[in-house]
């Protein structure tokens, strides 16, 4: 294995000098392998190879799930491993989906496991540096401007780079809108990498994704008994992203009782966790995004004006894939040679002048995220060389639905949805009650002809 820094976070109470002894039988001479807690491994800015955390309890801070999580939103590539002493389904569940790249289990046939997954993670940096230089090598030949993961260069695309680079130092809140499937979470990912918070935390939050309750003890946390279940403290985004940044996304689906409770706190810092009383106070920037039009929903009674205001210090807009085809075939490149780059079993591949035109004739009701599907997929399906137009399988626009009927039926689906959501001040669960839906089909409607 080649020269590598390998962080093992350990717990107070917890024993991992042995198993780091274990690793570095399995290293190279000149390879670090360290063991520290969590503010050890801040201090170092997550210069490492390799994390492995222990999935337990830490010092009433943090456990292993919320650890790898954090962990994963700051380190996009860095491989992660969960340890544990037994091979429970459940917690290896919980560590892939907090971010985890494997999970070890500290038993049984030890060091072969560990060689296993030595390999394993070795291939995977060997493929993450392979990748780098693809990129260093296509941001030479077309410049991508200060934020290189938002790729460009249409009018659209420098004028909103311009005005990122103008307002990332200005710690105030920013209001970033767009189609689904643009990139609102990278320009807000650019926002924080630009501001003068770059080497605190950015924490996200999918507003849609908790009714009420959820998210609130989400984003403020709540005292050990607020609530059946609630066995401990818990810290809230709010308190986690202190001094850095928080991302909240699809505002626009934000309870209207709760827009209420999120006025002080985007304003002044200040909230009380749910079941306590003691009101606390940090320092966060708030970064909020929509893919709905916040004006109409404020039309509707179904927005709170002041919130908007105090959101909206700036407004950048994420322009739809349709208004920069000149980024088309720079974007579908850059998906294709990464794709190719992460998988080894696909051999090099490109695309065909004839396929370039058909991707910049697409309409993209997906954006970006779509045209990263398409290729991704023509790579996978495909085993030519050179990747053709029919090898993209883009729809046939005869085929689309979208004509005169299925308009008047969304635009009618859409009324009697934001009716509803009127009627019960915001509150979706009771909404759905109304029209006869369960909460997660009034979900899909919602995204399905809303948003």
């Amino acid at each position: 294995m080649a020269r590598r820094h390998i962080f093992v976070l350990k717990w107070p109470g917890s024993e991992c000098l042995g198993f780091a002894e274990l690793l570095r039988q399995f290293m190279d001479a000149e390879s670090l392998v360290q063991v520290g807690d969590w503010d050890q491994l801040q201090a170092q800015r997550y210069d490492q190879d390799l994390i492995l955390i222990e999935m337990k309890w830490g010092s009433g801070r943090l456990d292993g799930r919320e650890s790898i999580r954090l962990l994963r939103q700051e380190l996009e590539d860095t491989p992660i491993i969960a340890l544990s002493e037994t091979g429970s389904v459940g917690l290896a569940e919980q560590a892939v989906q907090a971010g985890a790249t494997d999970f070890l289990v500290r038993s049984g046939d030890l060091q072969q496991r560990i060689k296993t997954m030595l390999a394993k993670v070795e291939r995977t940096l060997k493929l993450l540096w392979e990748n780098r230089q693809l990129n260093e090598t296509q941001s030479q030949a077309v410049p991508l401007g200060p934020f290189p993961f938002l790729i460009g260069n249409s009018p659209l695309m420098n004028a909103m780079l311009e005005k990122i680079e103008r307002v990332a130092k200005i710690p105030r809140p920013i209001l970033i809108v767009g189609e689904r499937g643009t990139g609102k979470e990278l320009v807000a990912r650019a926002i924080h990498q630009g501001s003068h918070a770059k080497q605190q935390i950015l924490l996200a939050v999918n507003c849609a994704a908790f009714p009420e309750p959820l998210l609130e003890s989400e984003l403020f946390g709540h005292e050990r008994g607020a609530f059946s279940g609630a066995d401990r403290l818990r810290r809230g985004k709010f308190e986690l992203a202190h001094e850095g940044t928080l991302f909240l996304d699809e505002i626009g689906s934000m309870p209207l009782t709760f827009q209420q409770k999120i006025l002080r706190a985007v304003e002044y810092g200040t909230f009380t966790r749910v079941g306590g009383t003691q009101e606390l106070k940090v320092q966060v920037r708030i970064l909020a995004a929509t893919n709905v039009d916040l004006n109409g929903l404020i039309e509707q009674s179904l927005f709170l004006p002041d919130l908007y205001d105090r959101l909206a210090f700036e407004t950048i807009r994420v322009p739809a894939l349709r208004e920069r085809k000149s980024d088309i075939p720079l974007l579908a490149e850059f998906f294709l040679q990464r794709f190719v780059g992460e998988i080894p079993e696909i051999q090099e591949k490109h695309l065909t002048p004839e396929a370039v035109k058909a991707l910049q004739n697409y309409h993209y009701p997906g954006n970006v995220r779509e045209l990263k599907t398409l290729i991704e997929r023509a790579a996978y399906r495909d085993n030519q060389l050179q990747i053709d137009a029919d090898a993209l399988g883009l729809p046939d626009p005869s085929d689309e639905p979208g004509g005169p009927f299925f308009q008047r039926l969304d635009r009618l689906k859409r009324q009697m949805l934001l009716d509803a959501l009127k009627t019960t001040g915001g509150n979706q669960a009771a909404a759905a009650r109304i029209l006869g839906l369960s909460y997660h089909q009034f979900r899909y409607f919602y995204k399905s002809v809303c948003t």
